[in-house]
């Protein structure tokens, strides 16, 4: 059984004691692949280092998360896209726009996500997209972005069914995390009503830890957990949806099963 993690910032200090232990943990548990977002300017190198000493297991993107969306996230911007072409970056992100943490930046954060969109577009990569407390604003974004061809996924969906049927609608996956397995999420209904199909699975590591572990950090080695609450509630064998979820990543992605 072979899955993938799609969201995974293990390239932070909280894994620094640990880094190649939890790495091996995760393969160990049929987790071969782990998929990194960037944060910002600063969270690239050792990003990259990661990607670069764990080849064919780590792979990387490019992005600002909103909550890194200062007051110099145009230089940031230009920045990422003069590196953009220097690496094998499989997607841009993580990006979006984040109402949670700062509703004052909302201008700025809309700004920056439609010009990495502009970037995902013009270098046909899929996006991956953190919308917090900001569904609605997210996915009327991306209504501008129709016609354009662009795909990715909604990143630790929290929403509820009407906005994920609206976003698979618009050729968007659903990444199912940790958060799954809380008491009343209502993420089992959101995964019965569109299906596996727009399903991946991510860990969003070392946040959002999966029951029985939550209050620890998370990580790329719990998405055994993940998978077994997704086939739980949808029916179905634990080796379907791995299955499923694997094959939906590798086509997002582009990435070959045997990397």
């Amino acid at each position: 059984m072979k899955l993938i993690d799609t969201h995974t910032h293990l390239y932070l200090p909280a894994f620094s004691s640990d880094r190649d232990e939890m790495i091996s943990r995760s393969t160990d548990k049929g987790v071969i692949k782990l998929l990194m977002p960037n944060i910002d300017i600063h969270s690239l190198e050792p990003m990259l280092k990661a990607a670069d000493k764990y080849r064919g297991i780590c792979f990387p993107m490019m992005g600002l998360h909103p909550t890194s969306v200062g007051d110099d996230y145009r230089a940031q911007l230009d920045r990422m896209e003069k590196i953009l072409p220097q690496h094998e970056f499989i997607a841009i992100g993580e990006i979006g726009i984040d109402l949670y943490h700062d509703k004052s930046r909302f201008s700025e954060q809309a700004e920056a996500f439609r010009r990495q969109l502009d970037l995902a577009v013009s270098n046909a990569l899929p996006v991956v997209i953190h919308s917090r407390n900001s569904i609605d604003e997210v996915l009327t974004v991306l209504e501008e972005y129709s016609t354009s061809g662009l795909k990715g996924v909604l990143h630790a969906y929290s929403a509820g069914t009407d906005h994920a049927a609206k976003a698979v609608g618009m050729g968007f996956l659903l990444g199912i995390g940790g958060p799954l397995t809380y008491k009343n999420s209502g993420l089992g209904d959101v995964c019965r009503e569109i299906g596996p199909q727009h399903i991946i699975l991510e860990t969003d590591s070392p946040y959002l830890p999966p029951v029985p572990h939550r209050g620890k950090r998370n990580e790329s080695s719990y998405i055994p957990i993940i998978n077994r609450k997704l086939a739980e509630v949808l029916g179905m064998s634990e080796e379907e949806t791995a299955s499923i979820t694997f094959e939906n990543s590798c086509r997002l992605f582009k990435l070959l099963p045997d990397d």
